[in-house]
């Protein structure tokens, strides 16, 4: 699948290069970035490597790294991703990550929810765009439900990190929810 640069107002969606692979490598050994995505490995710069390379040749995902439209290079702040993308039934998963989190609460993770939504049901002609978020993360719960994700029901003890069990929120929007939100 052929990546498209995609401009907003703070940041650009733009197609992973090579150099993202060390901002990429680094963020995953951020601890809270990691517990509030519940990931429990540890990778390899070897397999981020392979992870940014695949973006070029998987067309069951479209990745954008989330770049600042005020830097000369548009320096990375994270990744936004449709993966699973189900052409069939026309639905596809969906995820967010900012590099690190001195990048949280500046409206970066908004914005690019808003442009990847934008592409999913514009560009890729998706009906139904999914996620899974921890209940001990409300800040995201509040970001997804602004931009018009809706509970659709709780996965009961689906991760165990830090000696506890922590339910997750399944979530989705619509196409025609999202295009509501457009005319509204």
């Amino acid at each position: 699948m052929t990546i498209p640069t995609i401009c907003g107002d703070k940041i650009t969606l733009r197609p992973f290069r090579a150099r993202d692979v060390d901002p990429l490598f680094d963020s995953l050994g951020d601890p809270e970035s990691n517990r509030l995505t519940g990931t429990h490995a540890a990778f390899t710069r070897e397999q981020v490597e392979r992870y940014v390379a695949n973006f070029a040749t998987d067309d069951s995902r479209a990745g954008f790294v989330i770049a600042d439209s005020a830097s000369d290079d548009l320096a990375p702040l994270g990744e936004v991703l449709l993966f699973d993308i189900d052409t069939d039934n026309r639905n596809a998963w969906f995820r967010i990550a900012m590099f690190g989190m001195g990048q949280v609460n500046k409206g970066y993770g908004t914005e690019a929810m808003r442009m990847i939504l934008r592409y999913g049901f514009e560009t890729l002609n998706l009906h139904r765009i999914a996620l899974e978020v921890y209940a001990f993360n409300p800040r995201a719960i509040h970001v997804y439900e602004k931009v018009g994700f809706q509970r659709e029901g709780v996965l009961r003890d689906l991760l165990f990190y830090d000696g506890a069990f922590h339910d997750a929120i399944g979530m989705a929007i619509l196409e025609d929810d999202w295009r509501a939100l457009q005319d509204g």
